[in-house]
């Protein structure tokens, strides 16, 4: 029986998402000024814990554009991972008659 190694969707996300978590955005830019409208009670709250709201935002900020990018370099790259994953199905991996498992 053949164990072809096919390339899922999420497992293409896991591997490029720390390497774009690294690479999204110029984290040396200057910081700038922004006016948000946030809830009252959740801002009141999160004053009293002394939580930075800027530090918090931006790491809210980097965690959505980076899913939304590699979610995006998946749809991008649909195409030719399935390709790659119909190419194993018909012909194996490179290496299958040396793996022991």
């Amino acid at each position: 029986m053949r164990m072809a190694m096919r390339i899922r969707s999420n497992f293409v996300f896991d591997i490029f998402w720390e390497a774009l978590m690294a690479e999204l955005y110029n984290s040396a830019a200057p910081k700038k000024a922004a006016n948000l409208s946030i809830n009252s009670d959740l801002l009141r709250k999160t004053r009293e814990l002394n939580i930075n709201l800027s530090a918090t935002l931006e790491r809210a900020l980097k965690e959505e554009l980076s899913k939304r990018e590699a979610a995006q370099w998946v749809e991008d790259n649909r195409a030719a991972i399935k390709s790659y994953n119909d190419f194993v199905e018909q012909h194996g991996c490179f290496g299958d008659e040396f793996r022991e498992f």
